[in-house]
């Protein structure tokens, strides 16, 4: 089963905030780490981003924002929040998100805060609108593309075992549509790869995913050739010197391939991922099939490979169809 990696927790955030609100705050993080399962990286950044609310709310009220205060909120003070932000400037993606952060502290004291808590609410929060974003579109590989990258990264290493080990890591990315971090999350035990995997990813939900025969075994040629005694409850994939491989490691190798393949600055290891559901669509699969193995919560997280599919139908019919070559040579 594969499990989040251990992360360093980057450093806290400070609240300036009443003594209410900091225990409040401290059990929302503890509940977002414990409960949520999220990692400490993303707990640190989820306080960082309502550390900013609580100080502007510091300045905007005259002082630190207790818990009663919050709940004293109008619509116009999450506005002015916005606007704040918005001035100095800030990404709608990253006004979004600190939004997102807010209004999820928000839901945890109504509905989970300390009992002393337990009668909290703000309906203003809820007729405030996010700002809207586009929807971003995956951007995967060609099929071409993908399986280039896949024949071509054990060229880049010093030693053989360690190609072996990259052809692997992107082979589960690829074939089994996994994120980086569930890839580099298996442990030894879980090799040789079943047929059907376990697979834990955001929030510690878990998903099954099957294994494609060309994915169990590029992880076996690299267990056969890594020189490294792997411990049952270690990590399944390894560096040079024998710790645990980092996403970054693998992110590096992706940049070294994309001038050697002429592949764009987008191919990334989660290009490969997006690669997998793309071409698994393309191909008559099941959106919500493909839902189910990308791990999504929701089918419009799934839908956006739509687009990609549409797109590339679109690009078939402007080079291949009859009456679009005719509407080409009437412009």
């Amino acid at each position: 089963m594969a499990r989040p990696r251990p992360l360093t927790p980057a450093p806290p955030a400070h609240f300036a905030a009443a003594e209410d609100l900091c225990a409040a705050i401290d059990s929302w993080l503890a509940w977002l780490a414990g409960e949520r399962r999220l990692s400490p990286h993303t707990v640190a950044a989820y306080g960082r981003d309502l550390a900013l609310f609580v100080d502007f709310l510091a300045g905007h009220l005259g002082g630190p924002p207790s818990l009663a205060a919050l709940a004293g909120l109008s619509l116009a003070d999450f506005r002015a929040f916005l606007a704040r932000r918005a001035a100095i400037p800030v990404k709608r993606s990253s006004l979004a998100r600190e939004l997102s952060v807010v209004r999820g502290f928000f839901r945890f004291l109504q509905r989970r805060g300390p009992s002393t808590n337990s009668g909290f609410a703000n309906s203003a929060l809820l007729a405030l609108r996010s700002p809207r974003l586009p929807q971003a579109v995956p951007k995967p590989l060609s099929v071409d593309e993908a399986l280039g990258a896949l024949a071509t990264v054990d060229a880049l290493t010093r030693n053989a075992w360690e190609g072996k080990r990259d052809v692997a890591i992107l082979t589960l990315l690829y074939g089994c549509g996994l994120r980086i971090a569930e890839a580099l999350g298996l442990k030894r035990g879980e090799a040789p790869l079943p047929e059907t995997l376990i697979v834990r990813g955001k929030g510690g939900k878990e998903r099954l995913v099957p294994v494609l025969p060309a994915v169990r075994a590029a992880v076996a040629d690299y267990l056969a050739a890594c020189p490294w005694p792997l411990a049952p409850e270690g990590p399944l994939f390894v560096g040079a010197r024998g710790g645990p491989q980092s996403a970054r490691q693998v992110q590096r190798r992706m940049a070294e391939l994309r001038p050697l393949l002429g592949l764009p600055a987008t191919a990334t290891p989660h290009a490969l991922r997006h690669s997998f559901a793309t071409h698994l669509l393309s191909a008559g699969g099941d959106l919500r099939a493909i839902q189910e193995l990308l791990g999504h919560e929701s089918l419009s997280t799934t839908q956006r490979y739509t687009a990609v599919d549409a797109a590339r139908l679109l690009a078939v019919y402007d080079a291949a169809h009859p009456r679009a070559k005719a509407l080409r040579r009437d412009e």
